[in-house]
């Protein structure tokens, strides 16, 4: 006969033991997050509610804040930058949408389809996103220079007119947009292209064998794949470009004649030009409001129309 085992040895830990163990671990774990909690408190949160008091308050950081309501609000309504800015700032994003969202949908859909030097090709696209954006700026303000710029010399040399790039109103806001989209479609080039690598080779290799070209495999098989990568992408760029601040402020600083202020280059004069850090507020207030009203109704009729 075996050792016969001792009933100590047997007995189920105790639910008071039970109970203690799992709050000594999440104390543990609750430790280990107070950090990331600290930072977001910090740097997250308390903006956020201290930048919606700031935007029903007056202040400039010199007098003592005084409440003021709804004065803030009604003084953004009543300057008439106030409309342009945001003409400017939707002008912005429309654009953005047609040269940033497909053009790098389409470059990841060649380089998707390349045989060979994939890697050098993926890495020239994704430079640009590795400079900084005041450098891009500024690298992109010299080759539009209508005297000694890349551009203008380019096209002399053809035999062909200049152009007033950043001069001119009707080609300002244009000449941005091709600013941002070479700055920042690299990335959205690689989400695009770890998109297209999740679709099987099946389909392809079907749609093939019933003699479908480039575009049809496209349109039938590609778009449908990566849809829910494409929208989401969709709203992360809408809201991005709503927020376009440093191509105005370094290239045009909002001209000529206004037709490249954005929101939030009016919130960054109201705030350190005119010091009133109140209106300041009230428009970032105004802005998020906006994007998240939109966000969410985005979300909301995307997943309407997953569902239907």
């Amino acid at each position: 006969m075996g050792t016969p085992t001792s009933i100590s040895s047997c007995r189920r830990p105790s639910r008071r033991s039970t109970v203690s163990s799992h709050r000594s671990n999440n104390l543990t774990a609750y430790g280990l997050l107070s950090a990331a909690l600290v930072v977001f408190a910090l740097f997250s949160w308390y903006p956020i509610v201290r930048g919606v008091l700031l935007s029903f308050q007056q202040v400039d950081f010199v007098n003592p804040a005084t409440w003021v309501g709804f004065d803030n609000f009604t003084r953004l309504f009543e300057d008439p930058l106030f409309g342009v800015a945001w003409r400017n700032t939707l002008l912005f994003t429309g654009l953005a949408l047609v040269f940033g969202f497909l053009v790098p949908f389409l470059t990841a859909v060649l380089l998707n389809e390349l045989r060979h030097a994939k890697a050098f090709f993926r890495l020239a696209v994704y430079l640009p996103v590795m400079l900084p954006p005041v450098v891009t700026a500024l690298m992109w303000k010299w080759f539009y220079d209508p005297g000694a710029g890349l551009f203008n010399s380019a096209l002399g040399a053809v035999g062909l007119p200049g152009g007033q790039w950043l001069d001119s109103s009707d080609t300002s806001m244009l000449s941005l947009v091709f600013v941002s989209t070479w700055a920042n479609m690299g990335s959205t080039t690689l989400i695009y292209l770890a998109a297209l690598g999740t679709i099987p080779g099946e389909l392809y290799e079907a749609a093939e064998l019933d003699g479908a070209g480039l575009w049809k495999r496209l349109i039938h098989v590609t778009l449908p794949q990566t849809r829910f990568v494409l929208l989401v992408l969709l709203l992360l760029q809408i809201v991005a470009t709503m927020q376009v601040f440093t191509e105005p402020y370094v290239m045009t600083g909002g001209g000529p004649d206004d037709s490249t202020v954005t929101v939030l280059l009016l919130l960054y004069r109201y705030a350190f030009v005119y010091n009133d850090f109140g209106s300041a507020s009230a428009l970032s207030l105004l802005l998020f409001v906006a994007l998240g009203v939109f966000s969410a109704l985005y979300v909301r009729l995307t997943r309407k129309a997953d569902q239907s």
